[in-house]
């Protein structure tokens, strides 16, 4: 069969299964079968070249196994996050696009400043951690993570990008002794789905791990406020807290810090309009 052909093919199956974007995926899945990029996946649909046997083969599993709702990430082994491809897999959380508005926030806070200190606090795969440290070379660059499993693919994160990151196994509510006081700015993408809710997405709910999703509480958000705690310890005056929340959480993430003292509390819409980030100062004085 053809490149075009086995690309229809797949996302008629793909698109039977509910996946969200099938053309995407099956172009992308080929294109992990065969070694390639997807423009050159591209490219071969417009020429009409024909995929060999054992591709053929590899390619028809990854569908399979896509159209089974299993992460497309975990089968080509790679999320692709504010412009670096990362290493993740099961037992991992992979970083999804509406926490880049995180990684702007933060960079557009430390734009004025010199060699700054950035904590990430429950940092997973690294991902927003490394996209800061990448894009300000200059800066101190820490993260911490409580899972062994999320800590190992963040790990190879670093040394695959040659990054200068400050990686360390724990709790985020006991991190960084070394830099209370220090930090300029603090970053977090905490678990925050109440124990009671259900995630929609399939892939989400079976393949994401359970502790980087439940925060804990009757509203999700007892994990966030520890963190939150803790990021005032580390901050220095005037330092800023960047925080993920879901989309419905923001008017109470805001009520939250601003009840426990920090000021200027803003929530902050992603790409697609929907409250996401709350940034918060800890007071001068």
């Amino acid at each position: 069969m053809t490149v075009d052909e086995l690309v229809r093919a797949a996302t008629r199956r793909l698109a039977g299964a509910g996946v969200p974007s099938p053309g995407v995926d099956a172009e992308l899945l080929l294109a992990h079968a065969l070694g390639q990029d997807v423009s050159q996946v591209r490219r071969g649909r417009v020429l009409r070249e024909s995929v060999g046997a054992q591709a053929h083969a590899r390619f028809l599993e990854l569908v399979v196994r896509r159209a089974e709702r299993e992460p497309l990430q975990h089968l080509t082994g790679t999320a692709h996050f504010h412009g670096l491809d990362l290493n993740v897999g099961p037992g991992v959380f992979v970083p999804r696009p509406e926490t880049e508005t995180l990684v702007d926030l933060a960079l557009r806070h430390l734009a004025p400043l010199r060699e700054p200190v950035v904590v990430d606090l429950c940092t997973g795969s690294g991902a927003v951690a490394l996209a800061i440290a990448v894009a300000r070379p200059d800066a101190r660059v820490g993260a911490v993570e409580l899972s062994r499993e999320a800590y190992r693919y963040a790990r190879a994160n670093v040394a695959a990008l040659r990054a200068d990151v400050d990686l360390r196994l724990g709790e985020a509510q006991e991190a960084f002794t070394d830099l209370l006081g220090r930090v300029d700015v603090a970053v977090c993408n905490p678990p925050y789905i109440p124990p009671d809710a259900v995630p929609v997405d399939v892939e989400v709910r079976e393949h994401d791990p359970g502790l980087a999703l439940y925060g804990g509480g009757s509203d999700g958000l007892e994990v966030l406020a520890q963190v939150a705690a803790r990021a005032w310890d580390l901050l220095r005056p005037s330092g800023a807290l960047l925080m993920e929340h879901a989309d419905v959480q923001g008017d109470a993430v805001v009520q939250l810090l601003t009840g426990a003292g920090w000021e200027s509390v803003l929530d902050h819409e992603d790409l697609t309009g929907r409250p996401r980030v709350v940034r918060a100062t800890r007071p001068a004085r």
